[in-house]
């Protein structure tokens, strides 16, 4: 197995291209045709993670956060950055980033802490625009079947809880083929109509390319007509946190109790308490100040996020709690989930979790 065995395996996880585009993702050091020895997943790259990977003899760290986020100019060692993706070269150790991609999945990181809170009736908080396109294409009748049947297998015509959705219409199509066509209805250099169908399918982005070369190969003729544009409507299963609710109301102080034991925290830093009792609950893992808005709208009782700045807990207006579990607290699930993942594809070396403590903020 090679590092870009693993990365196949990530991307199947959490696509890339429905990364934030602030974001640095994906392979950030290393080879992809090296060979893996093995594999340490952590929150952070740190020295200390990499020294831990050369000591368990693991050369990919699958990192949720980048070590690599803004540009280098240099790489000399003079900051923690440096000295970190210096070391990893030193020791031929790849380091891939997955963040805001499996932030914005489904089954990411505010999946992992409604699983973790026992939420029910869950959905994404924040949904992507821009993430659904669709495919226009003609084709002769007698054929429109079993090209419309590969592209669903290709993954298109996904709409919700429905599969197989496309849209039909019949038609004629006309066309001329000059000197060097090769037409494989018809003759060249002679104006022919053919009966065809429309076919229209929707799609996620991120299998567009697999999608076309789909097209390409099912489709009879020698030049295909077809059309990809992309919708304004929202994904319902990608985007930043998510909403759910408690199976039973609790009372808001029993809950901030439950809170604590659930996600591992000893204090919440929280707005005033405005409510007897919680039951709609929207999560952010991370720094979630641009979701309250989202959260109020979408009628939570209270937001369970990060690095909420003193000025953002006014934005609460006495329309919902705002809950600042700390950033590391937030998100330190999710590489025990990238384990359990990657251990089930996996099964030919071990998938290491990363033993080390990379929390920066410290309580007394």
């Amino acid at each position: 197995m090679i590092v870009q065995d693993v990365i196949n395996y990530l991307e199947e996880l959490a696509p890339l291209s429905y990364a934030e585009d602030f974001d640095n993702v994906g392979l950030l050091v290393g080879d992809k045709t090296a060979k893996i020895s093995g594999i340490l997943v952590t929150l952070d790259t740190l020295e200390a993670v990499v020294d831990e990977a050369i000591n368990k003899q693991c050369n990919l760290i699958v990192s949720f956060h980048p070590i690599i986020f803004k540009g280098l100019k240099s790489i000399t060692g003079k900051s923690y950055v440096e000295r970190t993706v210096l070391k990893a070269i030193k020791n031929n150790i790849a380091i891939y980033a997955i963040h805001t991609a499996l932030d914005n999945s489904d089954k990411g990181v505010n999946n992992i802490i409604c699983n973790t809170l026992d939420l029910v009736n869950t959905s994404i908080l924040i949904p992507q625009k821009g993430t659904i396109k669709k495919l226009t294409t003609y084709v002769p009748i007698g054929n429109a079947n079993t090209l419309r049947t590969q592209l669903f297998k290709a993954g298109a015509g996904n709409i919700g809880n429905y599969d197989n959705c496309s849209f039909n219409a019949e038609g004629t199509g006309t066309y001329r083929g000059n000197k060097n066509s090769n037409p494989t209805l018809g003759k060249k250099g002679e104006l022919h109509e053919e009966k065809e169908i429309q076919i229209s399918v929707t799609f996620n982005k991120h299998i567009e390319s697999k999608l076309l070369y789909t097209l390409f190969e099912e489709h009879p003729y020698e030049e295909v007509a077809f059309e990809v544009t992309t919708l304004d409507n929202y994904n319902q299963n990608i985007g930043m946190g998510m909403i759910g609710e408690l199976k039973e109301k609790q009372s808001t102080t029993s809950f901030f109790e439950f809170v604590k034991d659930k996600m591992n925290v000893s204090s919440i830093k929280h707005s005033e308490i405005i409510k007897d009792s919680i039951k709609k609950i929207a999560v952010l893992g991370g720094s979630g100040s641009f979701a309250i808005s989202a959260a109020k709208r979408a009628g939570a009782d209270v937001l369970i996020t990060a690095d909420l700045k003193y000025h953002d807990f006014f934005s609460a207006e006495n329309d919902i709690i705002l809950a600042d579990i700390g950033h590391y607290e937030s998100e330190q699930f999710t590489k025990n989930f990238l384990v359990d993942y990657l251990s089930k594809k996996i099964t030919n070396f071990a998938v290491v979790l990363s033993t080390t403590n990379t929390n920066p903020v410290k309580y007394l």
